[in-house]
C-alpha cells in the first residue's frame, strides 16, 4: 500500500463522528444472543461484539463528510447521519447475512478508498471478531495469533469457510435434501452428519458407561426407563477428628432443584457400615418437603475457611483438605442420579449398579501434560493445583476420560469416511488444507477441524469442575468457563454426552454447525500463526484488540482445550500443533509467575506493547487510520473514567512508537437495554481508540499554548459529539481522543517548570478544558436557566436563603416572583428552593406554559423518563410540544444534561444518574420525536396525533 503523506489527510467518520449509543445498545443486546452466534464456535475469552467491530471497521474507512470541501456545513451534518443511518442498520444482529445491506456499505467504502479498499489485520486475532467482520464487508481479512487455539478459531471463521462456500455436502444422500447451499451451510451439513455418525460409534463403544435410570412414575407408580442426564459428585476428605474419622462430604449446596412446588435436595445420613473406615458410613438420600429443604446458613458443608463434619460437627480447615489432596487422598463419593422426567427432572439416590458404572476398568491414557503451579488467571491468587491437581488428565473422570478419548479418536476415522465420499461425489484428490489444498483430502481436514471443535465445547461440560445450577430455569451442568480461569468445584456434576442435555457431544456438534452456517464465506481471509512484534505489517490496516495487562492469562487457560484439539487434529494441521502445549514465553500478558515479579511484568508488557506498535507504525499508511480496543478491568474505572496509570502507560507508549491519538470512543457492552444504560452511570467496558502515524511534529508548545489549542478545538469536537448523543457519562473518555490529538501533534508540551508534561497530566487538563467549555455554553441560556444551574450548583434541591435567591435573581435579569410565578422555585418563610424533578406537576403543558424555560422543559423531561408510568413516548410529546415555542432551542436541553451531568457525577450521583438518563436518550427521544405529530389546540392547548 503506498502512502500519501503529502496529500491533505481526508478524515475518517470514526475520527469526527458515530452514533456510538447505537453501536454500544447493538453490543449489548449481542451478548444474550447465542443461536448461531460465531462466539458459539468454540470458547474464547473477552471477545469484543460483533456489533462495535462492524461499525469501527466501517467508520475506519470511510470518509467523514467534512473531506469533502464542496459541502457545506448543513450539508455534511446531513451527509454524516446518512452514513450514521447506515451504522444503526449494519450493527443489528438480525442483518448480518443481510447481502444487500453488507454490498451497501461495501460499495460506500469503495467511493472512499478509490475502489481499492485495504485489507485488515488484527495481529491480537483470539475469538476473531474483528478478522470476521472485515470479511463481512467484503474486505481481505488477515489475522495472526502466537495462541494456536486462536489461530484455528480464526482459520475455522475467515479462512476454511470461503474455501468450500457454495458447495454441496458429500454426505451420501444429503446433497439432495435442502437444494442450494449458500455460504457455508453445505460444510456445516457434511460437519452435522458426519459428526451424528461419530456420537453413534461412541456410544456403540461406551454407552455401558452411561446407563439409562429406572424411575417410579408418580400417577401410576410403574417403574420406567429413563434417560440419566447428569451424575452428581461429592469430593470427600477423611475426618480430621481422630473419635470420627469418616469420610466427610465436601458440597457447596445441597439444593438439586429450586422450581416452585418441585424442590428436590440432597438429604446426608450416618449409617453404620462395617465395611466402611470407623464402621460408618454418609448415606445420600433425595428430599423433595420444603418446610425440611437446606437454609442458607446451614446449605452445604464447604465455607470460607474449611468444612464441617456432617456426622461429628468437626471443622477441616482449607489448609488441612488442601494438603489431603495434594497427598492423593482427595476423593469423591456419588451422591445423586439426574434423569430426564416426562415432565421435570427426576433426582435419585445412586445405586451400586451407578457406582460401577461410573468406576470404568477401561486403560485410557489422558491428556498429557502438566497443569502451571500458578494461577490460571495472571491477577489472581486462585490455583487448583493446591488441591493435588497436577495433570490435565486430573480435571476429568475415569469415564469422561473414556468418552472424550473415544470421540476424539473417532475424528480420524470420520475423516477417514469424508476422503471417500468427496472422491466418490467428484471431488479432486488434492494437497492437506495446511499445505493449501482444497480438493478431498483438505475437504476432509476441514470437516474434522469443526468435529473437534465440536468436541473441544464438550469438554467444557465434561470435567470434574463443573457445578450443577440449580436455580429454576435451569437444573442443568455448568460450563466449566463462567469466569477467566479454572475453579475448584466441591460437588461437582458429570454430564452425560449422550444424555440429550447440558453436556451432550450432539448439543454442541449443533452450536458449532449453526455458527458455521452464520459466517459470512465471502472474500479469501488469511489466519497465521505469528508475534505481533515481528510480523510484516505492510499494506495491511490493523484493526486490533490486544490483550490487555494481566486481565486473562490466555495461553495457560487454552491449554485446556489444546490438549484435546492436538489429539484429534495433530496430524490435520501439524504446525499449529507441534508443541505439547501452547506456547507461552512471548505472550504479551503481564503474569507475574512469568516475569521476575509485578515490577517485571509491568516492564515485560509495557516495553512488548510499545514495540509492537512501533513495528506497525514502520509500515503504516497514511491514508486510513487504525484502531485499538482497548479493555478495562472495573477496578481501573471511576466516575470520571480511568484511575489506574495504565491507561497514560499505554498512551504514552503510542505516543512514543510515532502515533498520534485523533478519537476515543468509549463502549458500554455490559447493559441489554439502551434506557436502562442511560439511567445508570454505567461506564464503558472498553475503548475504541483511533490513531494516525505522526509525521512533522508541531514543534514544541507551552502549557499555555497547549490549553489555547485545546480551547479552540475542543468546542467544534463537543458540538459533533453532542449531535449524535453520545450519554453524559461518556463524555469524559470521549472527549481524550480529540484532546490527545491536540496533544500528541507536538514534539512534547513544556511545563511552567521547564519539564515535559506527562500524559496523565494532559488527560487532566483535557478535562478541565471540557468543564470551560461546558460552563462557557451556560451564556446562551434564559435567565431562570441560568438561575437555576447556579442555584443548584450551591444548593442542589435543598433550601436556601431568599436573600441569596433575590440577589442573584436580579444578577441574571430576572426576579423571585418570576421565578415563583414559573413553577421552578418555591418559597417557604424566608427559604427557597428548587423543585426537584418528582416534585413537578403532571398536568404541565408546554404549549401553554407563560413562562417556560430551558430549565423547567428539562426537568419535565427528566421527571417523565424516570416514572414508572412516563417513558420515552410521553417524554417524546412535551419535547415536541415545548420546541413550538420559540422561547425554547431543544438542543439547549440536551446541552443543559451535559453540564448538570458534569457537576453532579463526583458530589451527587443519584441526580448525576438522572440527568444522564436525558443526556443518553436523547437520540432514542429525538427518534420518537420524528413519529409526534401537533393538531390544532383543544382544551388543553395542543394534541397529538399518530404513534410514537
Amino acid at each position: 500500500m503506498t502512502t500519501t503523506s503529502d496529500a491533505p489527510i481526508r478524515k475518517k467518520l470514526i475520527e469526527v463522528s458515530i452514533p456510538l449509543e447505537d453501536i454500544n445498545a447493538e453490543s449489548a443486546r449481542e451478548k444474550s444472543i447465542r443461536y448461531g452466534h460465531p462466539s458459539t464456535l468454540h470458547l474464547w475469552w473477552a471477545r469484543r461484539p460483533l456489533a462495535a467491530a462492524r461499525a469501527v471497521l466501517f467508520a475506519q474507512l470511510v470518509d467523514d463528510p467534512s473531506s469533502d470541501p464542496s459541502l457545506t456545513e448543513e450539508q455534511q451534518t446531513v451527509e454524516r447521519e446518512r452514513l450514521h443511518n447506515l451504522i444503526r442498520r449494519l450493527v443489528k444482529w438480525e442483518n448480518v447475512n443481510d447481502a444487500g445491506l453488507m454490498r451497501e456499505a461495501h460499495e460506500e467504502i469503495l467511493k472512499s478508498t478509490g475502489g481499492n479498499p485495504p485489507a485488515i489485520l488484527d495481529p491480537f486475532a483470539g475469538g476473531g471478531t474483528i478478522p470476521l467482520e472485515a470479511q463481512r464487508l467484503g474486505l481481505e481479512a488477515h489475522a495472526s495469533d502466537l495462541n494456536p487455539v486462536a489461530v484455528l478459531i480464526n482459520k475455522a471463521l475467515i479462512e476454511i469457510p470461503p474455501k468450500f462456500a457454495g458447495r454441496p455436502p458429500v454426505f451420501p444422500a444429503a446433497a439432495n435434501t435442502l437444494g442450494p447451499w449458500p455460504r457455508a451451510t453445505g460444510l456445516a451439513e457434511d460437519v452435522r452428519r458426519y459428526g451424528a455418525w461419530m456420537r453413534e460409534q461412541a456410544k456403540e463403544r461406551i454407552g455401558h458407561l452411561y446407563p439409562d435410570a429406572e424411575v417410579v412414575d408418580e400417577e401410576t407408580g410403574k417403574k420406567t426407563t429413563a434417560t440419566t442426564i447428569a451424575w452428581i459428585w461429592a469430593r470427600t476428605v477423611t475426618c480430621p477428628n481422630p473419635a470420627c474419622g469418616i469420610e466427610m462430604p465436601l458440597v457447596r449446596s445441597w439444593w438439586l432443584g429450586k422450581k416452585k412446588g418441585k424442590e428436590a435436595y440432597v438429604v446426608p445420613a450416618v449409617v453404620e457400615d462395617p465395611a466402611a473406615p470407623g464402621g460408618r458410613r454418609i448415606e445420600f438420600t433425595i428430599g423433595h418437603d420444603k418446610g425440611s429443604a437446606p437454609a442458607a446458613k446451614n446449605d452445604g458443608t464447604v465455607k470460607r475457611t474449611g468444612a464441617i463434619c456432617v456426622s461429628c460437627g468437626a471443622t477441616a480447615d482449607l489448609n488441612y483438605v488442601r494438603s489431603e489432596g495434594r497427598a492423593g487422598r482427595l476423593s469423591a463419593r456419588l451422591m445423586t442420579v439426574v434423569a430426564e422426567g416426562a415432565r421435570r427432572r427426576v433426582y435419585l439416590a445412586p445405586t451400586d449398579a451407578d457406582n460401577r458404572a461410573a468406576e470404568t476398568q477401561d486403560v485410557v491414557s489422558g491428556p498429557p501434560g502438566l497443569l502451571p503451579p500458578h494461577s490460571l488467571s495472571p491477577n489472581s491468587n486462585q490455583t487448583i493445583t493446591i488441591y493435588g491437581f497436577a495433570k490435565f488428565s486430573d480435571l476429568f473422570t475415569a469415564r469422561q476420560l473414556a468418552s472424550l478419548t473415544s470421540l476424539s479418536d473417532l475424528v480420524g476415522e470420520a475423516r477417514a469416511k469424508v476422503v471417500e465420499d468427496a472422491l466418490a461425489a467428484g471431488l479432486p484428490s488434492s494437497d492437506r488444507l495446511a499445505d493449501g489444498g482444497a480438493g478431498a483430502e483438505a475437504y476432509a481436514d476441514a470437516v474434522a477441524t469443526y468435529l473437534a471443535f465440536a468436541i473441544s465445547r464438550t469438554t467444557n461440560k465434561s470435567n470434574a469442575l463443573n457445578s450443577w445450577d440449580s436455580s429454576p430455569k435451569m437444573e442443568a451442568v455448568r460450563g466449566l468457563f463462567a469466569r477467566q480461569q479454572i475453579p475448584m468445584a466441591w460437588d461437582f456434576a458429570e454430564s452425560n454426552p449422550f444424555g440429550g442435555s447440558s453436556g451432550d457431544f450432539l448439543e454442541d456438534l449443533n452450536w458449532v454447525c449453526r455458527s458455521l452456517e452464520n459466517t459470512p464465506a465471502r472474500e479469501p481471509g488469511h489466519a497465521d500463526q505469528a508475534d505481533a512484534a515481528t510480523r510484516e505489517y505492510r499494506g495491511l490496516v490493523v484493526s486490533t484488540d490486544p490483550p490487555y495487562y494481566d486481565n486473562i492469562g490466555y495461553s495457560d487457560l487454552s491449554d485446556f482445550f489444546y490438549v484435546w484439539l492436538r489429539r484429534s487434529l495433530r496430524e490435520v494441521q501439524p504446525r499449529l500443533f507441534a508443541s505439547m502445549l501452547v506456547p507461552k514465553a512471548e505472550e504479551l500478558v503481564a503474569n507475574p509467575h512469568r516475569h521476575n515479579g509485578r515490577d517485571g511484568a509491568k516492564r515485560f508488557f509495557e516495553t512488548g506493547f510499545e514495540n509492537v506498535f512501533a513495528h506497525a507504525r514502520e509500515g503504516a499508511s497514511d491514508d486510513f487510520p487504525i484502531t485499538v480496543f482497548y479493555a478495562f478491568k472495573q477496578t481501573d474505572l471511576d466516575s470520571e473514567g480511568l484511575s489506574n496509570t495504565g491507561w497514560a502507560s499505554i498512551l504514552e507508549g503510542m505516543i512514543r512508537g510515532g502515533w498520534s491519538i485523533t478519537a476515543t470512543w468509549p463502549m458500554r457492552t455490559e447493559l441489554g437495554n439502551r434506557m436502562i444504560a442511560s439511567g445508570t452511570s454505567a461506564l464503558a467496558s472498553s475503548i475504541v481508540l483511533v490513531l494516525r502515524p505522526r509525521h512533522m511534529a508541531a514543534g514544541r508548545t507551552s502549557r499555555r499554548g497547549f490549553v489555547a489549542t485545546l480551547k479552540r478545538e475542543l468546542p467544534r469536537a463537543l458540538e459533533k459529539m453532542r449531535q449524535v448523543a453520545i450519554a453524559p457519562v461518556d463524555l469524559a473518555q470521549a472527549t481524550i481522543g480529540p484532546g490527545m490529538g491536540v496533544f500528541s501533534r507536538y514534539e512534547g508540551v513544556v511545563e511552567n517548570d521547564g519539564s515535559d508534561m506527562s500524559v496523565k497530566t494532559a488527560i487532566a487538563v483535557i478535562n478541565q478544558v471540557v468543564d470551560e467549555v461546558l460552563s462557557e455554553q451556560e451564556g446562551d441560556l434564559d435567565p431562570t436557566t441560568r438561575f437555576c444551574l447556579t442555584w443548584y450548583a450551591q444548593y442542589g434541591w435543598a433550601a436556601g436563603p431568599s436573600g441569596d435567591g433575590i440577589s442573584l435573581s436580579q444578577a441574571y435579569g430576572t426576579s423571585e416572583p418570576s421565578l415563583l410565578n414559573s413553577g421552578v422555585l418555591t418559597k417557604n418563610g424566608s427559604t427557597v428552593q428548587l423543585v426537584p424533578p418528582a416534585s413537578l406537576p403532571a398536568t404541565w403543558n408546554p404549549a401553554t406554559d407563560h413562562s417556560i424555560s430551558v430549565w423547567e422543559t428539562a426537568m419535565h423531561l427528566v421527571r417523565v423518563l424516570s416514572a414508572e408510568d412516563g417513558g420515552l413516548e410521553a417524554a417524546a410529546k412535551l419535547m415536541v410540544a415545548a420546541g413550538t415555542r420559540p422561547e425554547i432551542d431543544v438542543e439547549s436541553v440536551q446541552r443543559l444534561a451535559y453540564r448538570l451531568y458534569e457537576m453532579t457525577q463526583k458530589s451527587r450521583p443519584d441526580d448525576a444518574r438522572l440527568f444522564n438518563l436525558l443526556g443518553g436518550s436523547w437520540t432514542d427521544l429525538t427518534a420518537a420525536a420524528g413519529h409526534v405529530q401537533l393538531r390544532p389546540a383543544v382544551q388543553d392547548g395542543f394534541d397529538f396525533v399518530g404513534e410514537v
